[in-house]
Formats: structure tokens, C-alpha cells, sequence
């Protein structure tokens, strides 16, 4: 299986992966200074690449670099920065 690249797309508010009509997602909205991270989502022909992962933390690197703090309301990034130190001060 070839590595699948993160893309972020601006115009839809989202951090995808793959191709065609379903791609690996995440959404977020920009609410003033915090990145609401609404919903990720790997579809069953991406599951098991680590996808979901890759998204949170393009994500939340992202949040990071443009001086946001994070409202992780997706129950799969929630976890994921419960789970990783690195990520803590954007809560």
C-alpha cells in the first residue's frame, strides 16, 4: 500500500487524505482564536493506514502554527490529545 499524503483544504475547512468522492477526512470551523475540530472520518478502504492520526496531527500542527488554542469536539481527537503531551498547551 503506498502512503496516502495529508492535504489541506482550505475552501472546505477540512484536512483530507486520498481520492475520489470519499476521502479520509477531518472538518474543523475557525471560531476567532480556536479551531473547532468537528468530525474525522476514514472511509472502509482507508481504515487500518493510521489516516485518522495523520489528519489530527496535520490538524492540530496547524492550529499550532497559525497561534490557535483547540476545542477538540470530534470524540476520535479528543482521545488523540488526551493520549499525546506534545499537544496539551493548544487545549
Amino acid at each position: 500500500m503506498s502512503e496516502l499524503a495529508v492535504r489541506h483544504n482550505l475552501e472546505r475547512h477540512r484536512f483530507e487524505a486520498g481520492s475520489g468522492e470519499t476521502p479520509a477526512l477531518l472538518n474543523y470551523r475557525v471560531l476567532g482564536n480556536v479551531v473547532e475540530i468537528v468530525h474525522t472520518e476514514v472511509p472502509p478502504e482507508y481504515q487500518g493506514r493510521g489516516l485518522a492520526g495523520k489528519l489530527a496531527t496535520a490538524a492540530l500542527e496547524w492550529a499550532r502554527a497559525g497561534g490557535h488554542k483547540v476545542l477538540p469536539s470530534c470524540s476520535y481527537v479528543k482521545t488523540f490529545v488526551a493520549k499525546r503531551s506534545e499537544f496539551a498547551d493548544l487545549l
